[in-house]
This record gives structure tokens, C-alpha cells and sequence, in this order.
């Protein structure tokens, strides 16, 4: 009796050689970028300008890691401007300022933080409870908070004087502002979150395969409006982190912000579609944001052309990304 064996076949290792090529693209490309702007600009390569730069990301990577996590599931979340205006109005009026006898400190920025992540409960509630897409369901979040922001303004810019606010922008820790460690301590938490909890798991998820993971039971529409209050408390705490550097409450503080956070998490390897990417791909991709944003500066390209940079860039990784599910689907929605 011959007695015949089969070998199981190897198991196939090229996805997962296209992933880590894709998770090795973005700080690679950072690498790459700081290469050159050193080479091109003596001031650049700098400590000075380095510690220039990574302060100047802290509030985009703290936006950035709330946006992340909308956009692991496949949503889109702008509600980032009006959430931080009406974070930085209330913490600015609630700590001590020019406009009130108020003096909460710690509690004002707490409830700063907490209005944010009210908005941000409300764009899921939206979404799951009115079906409403996402993209409009934020945008008109960011409306409202706005809103909310330019009533509690009332025409009188409010200063504050909290010495341990203001503290946050000023005073230094190893040679980085307390902003910069805050956005590090996020960026963290974040990270925790994404690899050690449901929450964290479900979003990616959601956004891989949404319909599978209801199937099996899970009640999905919780983890959306959790994500998206997530999202908002993250916001929230980009506003105070603004106040804290301009000194006061604007409604503004948050303009432009949603554009960029967006722009940093596809560069480093976040998928618009969801499934794909993490905080700390959105973190490298807001260091090359910001090394290209300040590199463009110290060579002499006019800081007009930096929109229209980013817009580039976001159009470039986002089609760079979608080409194998294209490839493999053959379809583009």
C-alpha cells in the first residue's frame, strides 16, 4: 500500500508585501523630503527650525488623530472648524479672561473638550439615526458650532489671562512646547485605543467590511457615534490648544484645519474608503505636511502656492492608494 502525502501550498505573502511597501511609503517620502529641503536650505536643517516645525504640528496632529478614526470607517467628518471654534469660545470664556469674573482653569478646558465631543455625538446621531451621509451630517455640525461660537463671541474678542493655559504655548519641556507633548501624548492615547480596544477594532472594521461585521452580531450603529464623539472630543481639544497660542478666543480658530487633517491622514497611508491606516500613519503623514509646508518657505516658494500644494497631494495619494482596489475591481465610484 503506497501512502501518498500532500504538501499544503505556501501561503501567499504578496498582499502582505504590498502593505508594508504602502506602510513604508509615507516616512520614507518624509525621509526623503527632509533630505532635500536640508540639502537646498542651511536654515532648514537647523534645531531651531526643526523644534519650529514640530511645534507647529502639534494642533494638526491632535485634529488628525480625531479625523483618523472617522475616516478608518469609511466616513468623512468636516466639523472640525466649527467644533474648534466653539471649544476655543467656551474654554477662552470659562478660564480667566477679560470679558468675565470666570476662573475654572482645568474644569473650562474640560468642558471645552466635552462640548466637542457633544458635537461630535450629535454628527453620528445624525447619521444613524436620520441617515444622513456624513459629509453632510459634519458639515452641518461645523455650522451650528460656528453658530454657537459667534454668539458666545457677541463682538467683544475675549483675551484670556489663565497663566497656565497660556503656559501650554510658551513654556518648554525638553526643548518643545507643552502643545508639542500634549499632541504626543494624544497621538499615544490614539494609538491605544486603535490596537487595544473594541472601539479601536470595530472602526477599522466598519470600514473594511461593514456588512460582514453586522452579520455576525455586532450592533454597529453605537460605534459610530461613539468614533465620531472620539472624534469631536479631539477637536475640541485642538481648540484650546489654538486659544492657548493665540492668547484668546476666536471663531476662527479652526478654519482651515478639517482640509489639512484630511490631507495628513491619506499622505500617510489613511484610505478615504476606510480599512486601511492608523494614528500613527496620520502622524507621519502630518510631519511631511508640515516639513513640505515649511521646507516651500525656506527655499523661497511664496506661501500662496502651499494650498495649492496640498491639494496636489491629496489628489496624487488618494489616486496612488485607490489603484489596485481599481485594478482589482475595475470599477471607480
Amino acid at each position: 500500500m503506497t501512502v501518498t502525502t500532500e504538501v499544503a501550498p505556501a501561503p501567499r505573502r504578496s498582499s502582505r508585501r504590498g502593505a508594508s511597501f504602502r506602510d513604508a511609503g509615507p516616512p520614507v517620502a518624509l525621509i526623503v523630503i527632509f533630505g532635500v529641503f536640508a540639502a537646498l536650505s542651511p536654515q532648514f536643517r537647523s534645531f531651531g527650525n526643526v523644534q519650529n516645525i514640530v511645534d507647529s504640528a502639534a494642533v494638526l496632529a491632535v485634529v488628525t488623530c480625531g479625523i483618523t478614526f472617522v475616516l478608518m470607517m469609511g466616513s468623512i467628518d468636516l466639523s472640525a472648524a466649527g467644533v474648534m471654534g466653539a471649544s476655543a469660545l467656551t474654554v477662552s470664556l470659562l478660564v480667566a479672561n477679560n470679558r468675565n469674573g470666570n476662573d475654572f482653569g482645568f474644569f473650562g478646558i474640560l468642558a471645552a473638550v466635552l462640548l466637542g465631543c457633544a458635537f461630535g455625538c450629535l454628527s453620528g446621531l445624525a447619521l444613524v439615526l436620520l441617515k444622513v451621509p456624513s459629509f453632510m451630517a459634519t458639515l452641518g455640525v461645523s455650522a451650528v458650532g460656528l453658530g454657537v461660537a459667534t454668539l458666545m463671541f457677541a463682538g467683544v474678542q475675549p483675551n484670556i489671562s489663565d497663566a497656565a493655559l497660556k503656559g501650554w504655548a510658551v513654556e518648554r519641556f525638553l526643548g518643545f512646547s507643552y502643545l508639542t507633548w500634549i499632541a504626543v501624548a494624544c497621538i499615544l492615547l490614539g494609538w491605544l485605543i486603535q490596537r487595544y480596544t473594541r472601539l479601536g477594532r470595530y472602526a477599522y472594521a466598519i470600514g473594511g467590511a461593514e456588512e460582514v461585521l453586522t452579520l455576525s452580531g455586532v450592533q454597529v450603529r453605537p460605534y459610530k457615534v461613539a468614533v465620531f464623539a472620539l472624534a469631536g472630543a479631539f477637536y475640541g481639544l485642538g481648540g484650546v490648544m489654538v486659544t492657548s497660542q493665540l492668547g484668546a478666543g476666536l471663531v476662527q480658530a479652526g478654519n482651515g484645519y478639517d482640509f489639512s487633517a484630511i490631507t495628513a491622514a491619506v499622505v500617510g497611508g489613511t484610505l478615504l474608503t476606510g480599512g486601511r491606516g492608523g494614528v500613527l500613519h496620520s502622524a507621519v503623514g502630518v510631519l511631511l505636511v508640515m516639513v513640505l509646508t515649511n521646507g516651500l518657505v525656506q527655499v523661497g516658494v511664496s506661501p500662496y502656492w502651499q494650498g495649492g500644494v496640498e491639494g496636489v497631494i491629496v489628489v496624487a495619494a488618494v489616486a496612488a492608494a485607490v489603484i489596485p482596489q481599481r485594478r482589482r475591481n475595475q470599477v471607480v465610484k
